[in-house]
């Protein structure tokens, strides 16, 4: 079911490629961009948040490529309330495919991979510079990281849909939560305020996403509350946000009483 979903989306948008070239290095140069604004502080600075440039850009790659996958499989749902204000949620719910899978894939974007791609040649490279030394441990930690990650951000995507059922109109609200997760993913977590660390750690725990496992990988000593060892709780922490964010989502559909046509 959900190999046949995803694949009848990722051939309709196949099939224009002119346009889909066009996205994915759109896609390409907006993270370009993005990692520009670091690249601009540091050459002002030796360090930001106790990391060199090369250190930050494996920050940076490991957090795109994360946010690449679950904008990719996820990012769709943050805007459930245009589907709820224009009734089309109705003809989604007597469908026999699970809403979540339907409103994940509405509109499956290829020009997403743009992201990805640049957020892996980006850590591959930067690990290199960086001084990266390969152990068993770390190497699952490389493949590990960005899986967990992108639990993480989907976790927070179908969190932050979840609340539309109540909100209806708070797609910019959902958006606070999980494009700033992405922002503080993509940052190191030392330049942070400890309130806004601890809040990015145990509620959004956006900082487990990127920062703390590079910590891990590069072995690095990491600021109060986020030692070295954090780095490996990348998964658990997935499992319990998306037992969260299965909760939220199931409790929003059960008490969905219709808001559109």
């Amino acid at each position: 079911m959900v190999a046949t979903l995803y694949g009848s989306r990722i051939r309709s948008q196949a099939a224009f490629r002119a346009s889909f070239l066009m996205d994915l290095l759109g896609q390409v140069l907006i993270v370009g961009t993005e990692f520009l604004e670091l690249w601009v502080i540091l050459s002002q600075v030796d360090v930001l948040g106790g990391m060199t440039l090369p250190q930050v850009a494996v920050v940076y790659g490991l957090g795109a490529l994360a946010f690449g996958i679950a904008d990719l499989l996820f990012g769709e749902i943050d805007g459930l309330s245009t589907a709820i204000r224009s009734g089309k949620l109705e003809t989604l719910m007597v469908r026999p495919v699970p809403m979540l899978l339907q409103i994940s894939s509405l509109d499956l974007s290829l020009r997403r991979l743009g992201r990805i791609v640049v957020g892996l040649a980006m850590l591959a490279t930067a690990l290199a510079i960086a001084g990266f030394s390969p152990t068993p441990a770390h190497l699952l930690l490389v493949v590990l990281a960005p899986l967990a990650g992108a639990a993480i951000l989907g976790a927070l995507f179908t969190m932050a849909g979840a609340m539309q059922f109540w909100l209806v109109d708070g797609r910019e609200f959902a958006n606070a939560f999980t494009y700033g997760g992405n922002y503080v993913a993509t940052n190191p977590g030392a330049v942070f305020p400890l309130p806004l660390r601890a809040f990015f750690t145990f509620v959004i725990p956006a900082t487990l996403v990127a920062y703390t496992p590079t910590l891990a990988l590069l072995d690095l000593t990491g600021p109060a509350l986020l030692p070295q060892w954090t780095g490996w709780l990348g998964a658990p922490v997935a499992i319990l946000i998306w037992i969260v964010a299965a909760l939220l989502w199931r409790s929003g559909v059960r008490h969905y009483t219709g808001a559109g046509g």
